[in-house]
């Protein structure tokens, strides 16, 4: 029997008021004591428990060490700083409940962990809410900088608490399941003491109140807030998600066998295939079967999630029974104006969504909506040491995390993040679906292997190369899938253009018989410089790349979606010039495709936007005969030079790997067409795979400098992600977001447009509030290019004006180019329809 079980349940008034809580409490001569504040975030944690999957002792023990997370405010550094305002000294009141918990660990000793230091592990979480963990301090000046009272009182809280949760106990816990636990406590935490620290949901009480009578206010107060504050947790729905006969992929999604616990699906077929589809069904059976309660996609882009976005604001509510919670995820969510849509209106409706303000207030609690859309940066935020990280890993564990273009993750830097995020993703309990047309099948193993091992599993052997494929790591696999509908484009004919002139000829050709055709360029310079050269022969065409101010870029895409999407109508004849960004989740559909020389992986998703919609635009009202993938290449069997792309493809030759580039292009020149799906397994192998063509020799000592690059990157996103190995108090951080790359690639300064206008600047964009027309009006240029030009002095007093009111941060890093008619300074321009130009 534990010590705690023989004590009474109360505390003496007296104690109970020398302790402030915070400050913000104060309301008519109150002040709301500590331990009141941790009875509240102790509530709140009941109503979260309620529905998670965990026995009656896991539940009562995460409840304790939530009451005892702000345990170290019983001290005398806090109570001045509440009461006086003195600067704490000799360490912060969230370090100082370590230190209680562990002068107290004796009473601990029916908690079921086997060893000391599981149970350290433990309590470091626990003090660990604010985002990273309490630093290793000196103990003995924080325990004599608490007082006289201090020790005694902690002590006597720390049994009444035991007392209130008797049965806490985190049995037959193994050491991983520790280490796991240790990340995502803080997390689980930080939200409940978000929510309990809120005056409004709960006002200041008289210490006066016996205090099992305080905790039963407390958690009628807690069911309310947490209700307020967004978490409505509906029930999956077990109706049918879509409306249409389902395709191939999507009925094995509706057919393969679950496995118990964590789950890993990895869904590969073409592109337009319907994945994201077949990804939701896979997702609604999983919820279901218990295995998650909403969802996180995750996209490469901030445009891509946009474009998912809108889509899932659409089918979430067909996902559950009551209207759930959706949000969005990155950096410029607020310009989203299908998000602000759901945002202000309220759910009225089975099939509405919602999005409470709590939980759009922080990018970050994004994650912790029923269903969350952003970046798959959002999401490998939570392996690294930022800020914060274990609340990202808190929202994740309880969903089923689908990340979409997973094979965009395997460049050398990213691919161990990923691997460490799946990892996590399975440790802690969460389910995952990746979505690809192009992945390598080593880098498939590499990701099941990270999430078996994750989830305590030997990572099974490879299924083989088939494609399509669904594959259930460590279940089953279906890849002997049935004839879709007719409506697929057949082979696909591949030619190589040899010239610009000859891409120009065949523009001009597409256009005349009332094609819909793209270009696609391998840099934003080769792509305004194709611009130029069409319009100087009279060829009129749309632009679209990343080199444009927010607000410019988005008109773009959004034209480029009305003219070429999958309701276009304005079609005809029409051109674009457009670089990568068309590859991922675009939905957009052309008749004529030329590309310049790219890896196959990028040459396979760009073909995916050709002759796309068959069901609308079928093979007899396509204004040309036949689907034909034009690649503008050297031949790859004259290669005189290690730059023997360059004067046919200009920057966009040092875009991508040498040898990926020559091995694709040899690969195309021993074919006459591909045919989709069947021949992209080998495609994607003979230049991505293990079993690679020899290069030309001249081509050697570019591919080792490459290897080196590699290497080097390789090492820097195993250095930088956390380690399995290591509990909270180890491998946490303190790092801002944008301290800790989730990606490398050159460095980018942040610019911010303006324009002369009365006299005085005005940004370049103009909207209802000042941050979105900053936003709108930004853009980011690489360092390197701009390094070396005049820029405006940016103490010039009308620049200063404009920024006088930022944060020092701000001021410092973001750079207000002045656009003049065009002119920023010799050498750079920017104007509406080209983009930033560098001249």
């Amino acid at each position: 029997m534990r010590q705690s079980d023989l004590l009474v349940k109360d505390l003496p008034a007296a104690l109970i008021a020398r302790w402030p809580g915070k400050s913000a409490y104060e309301r008519d001569g109150l002040c709301h004591p500590a331990v009141w504040h941790m009875l509240d975030v102790a509530a709140v944690a009941e109503v979260f428990l309620e529905n998670l999957p965990f026995s009656q002792a896991e539940r009562q023990a995460i409840t304790l060490l939530t009451a005892l997370h702000d345990l170290g405010k019983i001290g005398a550094q806090f109570q001045a700083a509440v009461l006086d305002g003195r600067v704490q000294q000799g360490g912060k009141h969230w370090e100082v409940s370590e230190v209680w918990l562990r002068e107290n660990a004796d009473l601990f000793c029916g908690f079921g962990l086997e060893r000391p230091r599981w149970l350290d592990w433990v309590f470091a979480a626990s003090a660990g809410h604010h985002g990273r963990p309490p630093d290793k301090a000196d103990f003995l000046v924080m325990k004599r900088n608490a007082g006289l009272n201090a020790p005694k009182d902690a002590r006597q809280v720390i049994q009444a608490f035991m007392a209130l949760w008797p049965e806490a106990a985190l049995p037959a816990y193994r050491r991983e399941q520790v280490l796991a636990f240790s990340w995502w406590l803080p997390g689980f935490i930080a939200v409940c003491d978000w929510i309990g620290s809120n005056p409004d949901w709960f006002p200041a009480h008289s210490p006066e109140i016996p205090l099992y009578d305080y905790l039963e206010a407390a958690r009628a107060r807690a069911k309310t807030a947490v209700k307020q504050a967004g978490f409505i947790w509906p029930r999956p729905s077990a109706q049918p998600l879509l409306d249409q006969s389902l395709r191939p992929m999507q009925q094995a999604s509706q057919e393969i066998p679950l496995r118990d616990g964590p789950m890993l699906a990895v869904i590969e077929d073409e592109t337009g295939s319907g994945k994201t589809e077949a990804a939701l069904l896979l997702a609604q059976r999983m919820m279901l079967a218990g295995k998650a309660s909403g969802l996180y996609f995750a996209l490469p882009t901030m445009a891509t999630a946009n474009a998912m976005f809108t889509r899932m604001s659409k089918a979430a509510g067909r996902l559950f029974a009551t209207p759930p919670s959706l949000t969005l995820a990155h950096g410029r969510a607020e310009i989203s104006k299908a998000y602000r849509d759901i945002r202000s209106a309220p759910a009225e409706s089975p099939q509405d969504v919602s999005c409470a303000p709590w939980l759009a207030e922080r990018r970050i609690r994004a994650l912790l909506a029923d269903v969350g859309v952003g970046t798959i940066d959002q999401a490998l935020l939570a392996v690294l040491p930022t800020k914060h990280n274990c609340l990202r890993l808190f929202g994740l564990s309880r969903k089923v995390l689908i990340v979409d273009e997973t094979h965009e993750l395997g460049d050398p830097y990213m691919l161990p993040i990923l691997e460490q995020l799946l990892r996590m993703q399975a440790a802690h309990g969460g389910s995952a679906i990746l979505l690809t047309a192009t992945l390598p099948l080593p880098l498939r193993q590499r990701l099941i292997s990270a999430f078996e091992d994750g989830a305590g599993r030997v990572a099974p052997p490879g299924t083989g190369p088939a494609y399509p494929a669904l594959t259930v790591a460590g279940g089953a696999s279906v890849q002997n899938f049935a004839p879709g509908p007719q409506v697929g484009k057949g082979p696909v004919q591949i030619t190589r253009l040899s010239s610009q002139e000859a891409v120009v000829q065949k523009l001009r050709q597409a256009a005349a018989s009332g094609a819909a055709a793209v270009w696609i360029r391998n840099s934003v310079d080769e792509a305004i410089a194709a611009r130029d050269l069409l319009a100087a022969e009279g060829i009129q065409t749309d632009l679209l790349h990343a080199r444009f101010a927010l607000g410019d870029r988005l008109a773009h895409e959004d034209q480029a979606i009305g003219r070429f999407g999958r309701d276009s109508q304005d079609r005809a004849g029409r051109i674009l010039i457009a670089t990568q960004i068309l590859e991922a989740s675009i939905d957009i559909d052309f008749d004529v495709m030329i590309s310049d020389l790219a890896p196959v992986a990028a040459l396979v998703q760009r073909m995916g936007r050709l002759w796309r919609h068959m069901d609308l635009r079928p093979l007899r009202g396509r204004p040309v005969p036949l689907p034909e993938f034009c690649v503008l290449s050297p031949d790859p069997e004259a290669v005189s030079s290690p730059d023997w792309l360059r004067p046919l493809l200009g920057k966009g030759a040092g875009i991508y790997a040498p040898e990926d580039l020559w091995r694709t292009a040899m690969l195309l020149s021993q074919r006459s067409h591909i045919e989709s799906p069947r021949d992209l397994r080998a495609l994607i192998e003979a230049v991505h795979g293990d079993d690679l063509a020899d290069l030309p020799a001249i081509l050697d000592t570019p591919q080792l400098a490459r290897t080196g690059e590699a290497l080097s990157a390789g090492a820097a996103g195993r250095r930088n992600a956390l380690k399995p190995e290591d509990d909270y108090r180890k491998g946490g951080g303190n790092w801002e977001d944008t301290e800790f790359p989730t990606r490398l690639g050159q460095e980018q300064r942040p610019l911010m447009l303006v324009r002369e206008e009365n006299g005085g600047l005005s940004l370049w964009h103009r909207s209802e509030s000042r941050a979105d027309a900053e936003m709108l009006s930004s853009l980011q240029a690489a360092v390197s290019r701009l390094n070396g030009l005049d820029l405006p002095d940016q103490t010039r007093a009308d620049i200063f004006a404009v920024k006088q009111d930022w944060p020092d941060w701000k001021q410092g890093t973001l750079v207000l180019p002045v656009a003049a008619d065009g002119q920023i300074c010799p050498g750079l321009r920017y104007q509406r329809h080209s983009g930033l130009l560098f001249e």
